[in-house]
């Protein structure tokens, strides 16, 4: 039996939608027409889709649920399905569920119709279906990607004010120097004054904005979207770029940093699940979002598995070679590197959060300073001339 999304009309002739499983097309519109149903458009199920991460997580969780309690995984995956059977989710959970009836495993079945599952979920998943421990499994994975959902939410709303700032003081400068310098000149115009140099240079800026504002936005558009095109075809090229970010004066150590919390976050949770230490340094790498980490993570990978110790290697990692090698070794000492792991997990994340307050503390000051010495700028642009024709207009 296979499953097939269908869209059509009812006997009262309301449009509907939904799932109905049959062996072929021809069978699903027999049996969507007994029910009076005329199916418009009937596709499989398993195609590719978009799997948000949220989405993701809630599955996780309640698959979980619904494991630990004892229910068979192809029924466990039909509950689910029918709570959310009118959804992309539930569409994609038919496709995983007919994948997982002919034999597929739920990581290979997940990984072939959810295009967002990462390649750490696959081996997470993969991992607990092999040890047996594939409720325990889930759980970890719903609450490691709701902790990366809310990483993402902070570094979001830290960007949120300083945006605003930049934004409203374009705005203001564009009101100003398109609208009261030009009116400025034009009141000066008739009276034989000369202009002031700030007022000049005010203007020229503006007749430059005017004249060829739109070509450069549009050159910059374009140059943009040819380094974004070369980015995403050029592998060598990004991993370059990517490389840099990490030697920027401010930003270079905040972003090391949230490379770190990643990779130590991803590598704990892969190895409570079963991961093996080689395959999780990889994987972890790839966590980071960093394609440059990813590569150096690669290639210490390999040296793990000829022998090396995994505190060595990833001093050898300079984005990681902080504290994490020391964390690393007591937990390579002690027995419980996963259990190491989290506890600098717990430490970076707190590192972190104190970054990101430190750097907004600094940024908004700074930002307020330029907006407001711009603003300056273009106010004396106005007044000097005012001034100017105030005391040529007074009498002697």
């Amino acid at each position: 039996m296979k499953t097939f999304e269908y869209r059509g009309f009812d006997t009262a002739g309301q449009s509907c939608r939904g799932l109905v499983e049959a062996l072929n097309p021809k069978d699903a519109r027999e049996k969507l027409a007994t029910g009076g149903i005329l199916a418009e458009r009937l596709s499989p199920t398993g195609r590719p889709l978009r799997f948000r991460a949220e989405a993701r997580a809630n599955f996780y969780r309640e698959l979980m649920a619904l494991l630990t309690a004892g229910i068979p995984l192809v029924r466990a995956l039909e509950l689910l399905i029918t709570a959310a059977r009118h959804t992309t989710t539930g569409t994609l959970l038919a496709g995983v569920r007919d994948r997982v009836r002919e034999g597929r495993s739920l990581a290979d079945a997940l990984a072939a119709v959810g295009a967002s599952v990462t390649k750490l979920e696959h081996a997470v998943i993969h991992a607990g279906e092999r040890a047996g421990t594939l409720a325990t499994m889930l759980g970890r994975l719903a609450d490691f990607l709701d902790d990366q959902e809310q990483l993402r939410e902070r570094v979001r709303r830290a960007l949120i004010y300083p945006s605003l700032v930049v934004g409203v003081g374009l705005c203001v400068a564009v009101v100003m120097l398109g609208l009261l310098v030009p009116k400025t000149e034009s009141l000066l115009a008739g009276s034989g004054q000369s202009l002031p140099m700030l007022t000049q240079v005010m203007l020229a800026l503006g007749r430059f904005i005017i004249h060829w504002g739109a070509l450069v936005v549009i050159g910059a558009g374009a140059a943009w979207w040819g380094w974004r095109r070369r980015m995403s075809g050029d592998e060598a090229y990004r991993r370059d770029w990517n490389a840099r970010l990490f030697r920027l004066p401010l930003l270079g150590r905040g972003y090391a940093q949230l490379c770190s919390l990643r990779f130590t976050q991803t590598l704990a949770i892969l190895l409570r699940g079963g991961v093996s230490l080689v395959d999780g340094v990889s994987l972890a790498g790839l966590a980071t979002g960093s394609p440059w980490l990813a590569q150096l993570a690669a290639q210490q990978s390999e040296a793990v598995r000829h022998g090396a110790r995994l505190s060595e290697a990833l001093g050898r990692i300079t984005p990681l070679a902080g504290t994490l090698p020391g964390w690393v070794q007591v937990g390579e000492e002690s027995g419980d590197l996963a259990g190491m792991l989290e506890h600098a997990a717990t430490r970076t994340a707190e590192h972190w959060d104190r970054y990101v307050s430190r750097a907004l503390a600094l940024m908004e000051p700074l930002l307020i300073l330029a907006i407001g010495s711009f603003v300056l700028l273009i106010t004396l642009s106005v007044l000097l001339p005012v001034m100017t024709l105030s005391r040529a207009m007074s009498p002697t």
